[in-house]
């Protein structure tokens, strides 16, 4: 059941999936950023860097198993 995973290539250069996963995960985090201030989700945390760095790697664990 695992997929097979193609690598891309820039300038002649294969990169990693792993790198394409995470730029994919910065993007939605980055979109996802105005809507999670304008909820106030920073202020239901007491130190709201780890929580928004637990949200990325979530995003970022979604990516790699849904894809």
């Amino acid at each position: 059941m695992s997929g097979t995973f193609h690598e891309l290539v820039l300038g002649g250069v294969l990169v990693s999936p792993f790198v394409t996963y995470v730029a994919a995960a910065l993007a939605v985090f980055l979109l996802l950023r105005p809507v999670l201030a304008r909820v106030g989700f920073e202020d239901l945390f007491s130190a709201p860097p780890v929580a928004l760095l637990s949200l990325y790697v979530v995003i970022l664990a979604l990516l790699i198993v849904l894809l």
